[in-house]
């Protein structure tokens, strides 16, 4: 049966290839993992209807973007219309700490001005190689007014509270006027209930096998 929602919100995954960014989705949506993943060429797609602090139940529609170089015009394609981003670096693999101010760059400048952006340093199972530290982390998110997390998609330590710090500041943003709660544009819709009503959890992950322009999925060790 159907959960019934208040809000869908559209949210995106991005980062650099191999980052874990299927991982944390599939760990979200399905609370299972993979520990070989294929590559994502083009997009993924998952849902999932969560309750919020307030009692509102949201819909996350959740789009996990390709982080290789070579689909970025693809990527791009899927900011537009985004409520919130998860930016993802692997916490064990400094390069993808590194590439973060391109990712970020290319978000702001194709997503809107509201898009609500949280920063997730992603398997944190790997402490005993970790190269970039949390305080790293934490002041890139700082100066560059992003939300922060740490994580593992691996164990699923602070995967739902990263998804849930995204979808309550977007709530708060349309408590303030800040985004309209019924524009595409700014990845809200209306959904399906009132407002205030509470609805279960339940979830579900679609794969698709390619994206406009996309092609096939190729494969590939760990997480994408």
């Amino acid at each position: 049966m159907t959960t019934p929602y208040a809000y869908l919100f559209k949210f995106i995954i991005i980062g650099s290839s191999a980052t874990g960014k299927s991982c944390l989705l599939l760990r979200f949506t399905d609370d299972r993992f993979q520990s070989i993943h294929d590559l994502t060429i083009g997009v993924e797609f998952g849902a999932r209807v969560i309750t919020c602090r307030s009692g509102a139940t949201v819909k996350l529609q959740i789009w996990d973007t390709a982080g290789q170089e070579s689909f970025r015009s693809i990527t791009r394609s899927y900011y537009r219309g985004s409520a919130a981003a998860l930016l993802v670096y692997d916490i064990a693999r400094r390069e993808t700490f590194l590439e973060l101010n391109s990712w970020l760059e290319d978000c702001r400048a194709h997503a809107t001005r509201n898009t609500t952006i949280v920063l997730v340093g992603n398997k944190t199972d790997l402490e005993h190689r970790r190269q970039v530290q949390r305080a790293e982390g934490a002041a890139f998110a700082k100066e560059h007014g992003l939300l922060f997390a740490e994580a593992s998609a691996k164990t699923g330590e602070h995967v739902e509270e990263a998804f849930r710090m995204a979808a309550e500041a977007v709530l708060e943003r349309i408590a303030r006027d800040e985004i309209d709660d019924n524009r595409e544009q700014y990845g809200v819709k209306l959904g399906t209930q009132d407002g205030n009503a509470r609805g279960g959890g339940a979830a579900a992950t679609v794969r698709l096998n390619e994206a406009p322009g996309a092609g096939a999925r190729a494969s590939g060790s760990y997480c994408c």
